[in-house]
């Protein structure tokens, strides 16, 4: 099956688990945009009633408006019910890799105010152990970002600064530089979390440990779920 359609599929399944009157925490990527336009058709066909989204990003958020999705904030709910979001790698621990596309700062503010997260990705993103496919995402302030990026180093990562396609360094939401970091295969992704976490010009990492409710895994057989408590 083509792998869009695979996305549109598993997205469409998380999307099942929204009920009305829900708070939704509103992910960013390619997968969840088909999540955002199954959502809109639901709440245009009054189908779902009474539900809000935060956003992760600001590509997400105009999307969301463009679809019909009500859209509110921290400042009016400090607690979110569901967060759909996508994955860039997954092990088999449901352990994350996120921040491929930019936003993993609000993407982890969003999954840790939640009550539940359900992550959907299709079946190239699996590994056995992270770092097998991806390179960890590092949001790091322009300021210390040359440090950050020697700190890096030292810890046997190979950071490379995120640059645009015209060339420039990639912009965060929160108008940081991103360092796409290769560890290799992350034997204890917590333990590398947790020094990243110590470090004051990282503003946050892709690492996304212990927040996975639910993966749902498009696959060519068919939609596979996950659950962390399974």
């Amino acid at each position: 099956m083509d792998k869009e359609l695979l996305k549109k599929e598993a997205a469409e399944k998380a999307v099942k688990f929204v009920k009305s009157g829900m708070v939704i925490g509103l992910g960013t990527g390619s997968t969840v945009h088909y999540a955002l336009v199954k959502l809109g058709e639901l709440i245009g066909e009054g189908k779902l009633k009474n539900i809000v989204g935060i956003p992760t990003s600001e590509a997400t958020r105009a999307k969301a408006e463009k679809f019909g999705i009500p859209i509110t904030d921290f400042e009016h709910h400090q607690v979110i019910d569901l967060t759909i979001d996508g994955a860039d790698e997954v092990d088999e621990n449901l352990n994350l890799i996120k921040g491929g596309g930019g936003a993993l700062l609000r993407e982890k503010i969003v999954a840790q105010a939640s009550g539940a997260c359900y992550f959907i990705v299709d079946e190239s993103k699996l590994s056995k152990r992270l770092g097998e496919k991806w390179a960890v995402p590092i949001e790091v302030i322009k300021f210390a970002y040359k440090s950050e990026e020697r700190f890096l180093r030292a810890m046997g990562g190979e950071p490379k600064l995120r640059i645009t396609e015209n060339g420039e360094p990639f912009l965060t939401d929160e108008n940081n530089f991103i360092l796409d970091t290769n560890f290799g295969i992350i034997e204890n992704p917590y333990e590398l979390a947790q020094k990243l976490n110590e470090r004051a010009g990282i503003v946050e990492h892709g690492l996304f440990i212990g927040l996975t409710t639910k993966v749902i895994v498009a696959r060519n057989s068919g939609v596979e779920i996950f659950s962390s408590d399974a």
